[in-house]
């Protein structure tokens, strides 16, 4: 399925050189912009590196992109086409994880069962826990709501 940035356009439906260099234009735009928007992402991780800040490169790059669209450093039509194109196509950016897990197939094969067992084991330890949490949490808020009543009460008795 084609990237709805990179989908056919009007412009791309047009006979003759016309609708291939609209679309080539397209695909340049978004990679320059895709480029430009790595490039702060890279050096603001390379300031966060250098500095030793205890903030990931990309949390400081996306203040910077953010103080720049707001005081008008940059236009957001500068960086939307491929800012479009990260944000349509970012599941393909969680596909190294998937490739990883192929890449021990014997693995699946053979203990898969067992790899299986403990996620679910663990997704459940976890609902219950939150779910035990949430109880505590309830109980709590009963008896402190009890015990404003109660404080009320006495208050209007005086």
């Amino acid at each position: 399925m084609a990237s709805p940035v990179l989908a056919p356009s009007a412009a791309d439906a047009r006979p003759g050189p016309a609708g291939g260099v609209a679309r080539v234009g397209r695909i340049a735009r978004i990679a320059v912009q895709s480029a430009a928007i790595a490039g702060l992402w890279l050096a603001a991780d390379f300031v966060v590196r250098t500095l030793h800040l205890p903030v990931p490169g990309g949390v400081v790059g996306l203040l910077v992109l953010l103080a720049l669209l707001f005081c008008g450093g940059i236009a957001p039509r500068w960086i939307k086409a491929g800012a479009d194109w990260l944000l349509s196509d970012m599941l393909l950016f969680f596909i190294p994880a998937a490739v990883a897990a192929v890449q021990y197939g014997g693995l699946f094969r053979e203990d898969g069962w067992r790899l299986a067992l403990v996620v679910v084991a663990g997704t459940l330890m976890v609902m219950v826990a939150v779910a035990f949490a949430v109880e505590q949490a309830a109980r709590l808020e009963r008896r402190l709501a009890l015990r404003r009543a109660l404080i009320a009460r006495q208050a209007s008795r005086i």
